[in-house]
């Protein structure tokens, strides 16, 4: 049961949340519960659905994202994250099961994607203290200074989103997915 109320509809939320809400649910088709749980500060959802829509006009792949969520949720042990980005993964990024059993991990099977969510994961676990190497490693793969700022930034969100996710201990409206630190 979440510890932070979740308004049950668009319009239990704060008023000032509403339009933003119904923005999700016209997008999505559907409103998850991560952004009802923050609709509860009209501040944080536009908050977090600005950096969301201006990352979706970076650079990297949208499955490039995906994976980075994925990896991240696993590290930080966020079961809702986990959920709702294994579906997506498969139904928006088309990634296939093997794929996602490997951003879990960590890693990828695409070559070039491998080295961003290694590093990604390497980011989150040394909470951003990374070896030149590290960032020499996504130039090497061909990511620009850019690419390397906004997978820095998809780490950033999607641990802010972990975390409230977990502090907030919201009810998973997703295909349920238990990460490895549940387990």
């Amino acid at each position: 049961m979440s510890r932070i109320q979740t308004p049950a509809t668009i319009e239990a939320a704060p008023a000032a949340s509403r339009p933003m809400l119904e923005a999700v649910h016209k997008k999505l088709g559907v409103t998850p519960n991560l952004f009802r749980l923050v609709s509860n500060s009209p501040a944080a959802l536009e908050g977090y659905l600005g950096l969301s829509a201006a990352l979706e006009k970076g650079t990297l792949p949208a499955a490039t994202r995906e994976r980075i969520a994925l990896a991240i949720a696993e590290v930080n042990g966020c079961d809702y994250c986990l959920s709702a980005h294994t579906f997506l993964g498969k139904n928006v990024a088309k990634l296939d099961d093997a794929e996602i059993a490997a951003n879990r991990r960590g890693t990828s099977n695409d070559p070039k994607a491998d080295v961003a969510v290694r590093f990604a994961a390497k980011v989150a676990l040394a909470r951003g203290h990374v070896d030149d190497a590290d960032v020499q490693s996504l130039k090497s793969a061909g990511y620009d200074d850019a690419q390397t700022v906004e997978i820095v930034l998809h780490v950033a969100l999607n641990t802010w989103t972990n975390y409230i996710n977990e502090v907030g201990k919201t009810t998973i409206d997703f295909p349920v997915v238990t990460s490895r630190k549940a387990a």
